[in-house]
């Protein structure tokens, strides 16, 4: 019967166990007083996984002493985190308890002195010893009262409500991309333009046939006259400029969204027989 620590066990107990809770760390009680003889330093199991002892650190009370607790001489109250050791009635007792050491396996004999310790200490029918063990055939069902829990002490009734939970998440739910392209077109131009020409006109002056005497005649051979002849040519080009400019960037538009769900949550019915004083805690 050999015996593990909890986390080696169990190495996710806190979820699959405690459901996140945790019971190390609980103050344990001695009996149902307020005298507090220390707290819940880690809990032990067999090899199917039961809980067969809560290690109690008792601190100052016994000078760092650390004690194994059977889980059936405990009573736990998860919303004080506190742990009654009822089979732990005072410091006399924890002081014959043989201290536990992690480094340490526990064997049948060392079980047998704790089992010792906590059968002097209930003396009710039910906690009455058979006349002798046997290490070969022992089990924890021959000290019930040590190790199977009490069901009226140690009941948790967990109580569930659900709850709306808003979250908000990114997603891409779409891509803008900008670009250029080049589009041509056929484009046309008019410019009017000038060109000179020469005209020559032969013309019959109005006193033609007069005799003109030697004098006024003056002939000469090669006279020319000369006249200079321009015109305007079209000067169609094409040239680039900045027609308009184009700013790509991103705003945040804020909404809200509303959704309506029925949340449950459960209440406690409490129906009573008789006159029992009850205390809620409510």
């Amino acid at each position: 019967m050999a015996l593990q620590r909890l986390e080696e066990f169990y190495p996710n107990y806190r979820e699959e166990i405690f459901a996140g809770d945790d019971i190390k760390g609980f103050d344990v009680y001695a009996g149902d007083s307020d005298e507090k003889v220390g707290s819940v330093y880690d809990a032990l199991v067999d090899e199917t996984g039961r809980f067969r002892y809560l290690v109690v650190d008792t601190g100052i009370w016994i000078f760092g002493k650390k004690v194994l607790l059977p889980i059936g001489s405990a009573r736990f109250d998860y919303g004080a985190r506190r742990v009654y050791a009822t089979g732990l009635r005072s410091k006399a007792q924890a002081e014959q308890l043989p201290a536990y050491n992690e480094m340490e396996p526990i064997d049948y004999d060392s079980e047998e002195r704790v089992r010792g310790v906590y059968r002097g200490q209930d003396t009710s029918a039910a906690m009455s010893a058979p006349a002798s063990y046997d290490r070969s055939s022992y089990s924890y069902d021959m000290d019930k009262p040590l190790y199977e829990t009490n069901e009226q002490n140690h009941q948790t009734l967990k109580l569930y409500e659900e709850r709306l939970i808003a979250n908000k998440n990114r997603q891409k739910t779409g891509e803008v991309a900008v670009g250029k392209r080049v589009e041509t077109e056929t484009a046309r131009a008019a410019v009017p333009i000038e060109k000179e020409r020469v005209v020559i006109e032969r013309v019959t002056p109005a006193d033609a046939g007069r005799v003109v005497s030697v004098g006024d005649a003056d002939f000469h051979s090669g006279e020319v006259a000369r006249m200079e002849v321009y015109e305007e040519t079209a000067d169609i080009h094409k040239e680039a400029y900045v027609r308009e400019e184009v700013n790509v960037r991103k705003e945040v538009v804020r909404d809200t969204v509303e959704a309506e769900e029925t949340l449950r949550r459960e209440e406690l019915d409490i129906k009573t027989d008789g006159s029992p004083v009850v205390d809620k805690n409510i």
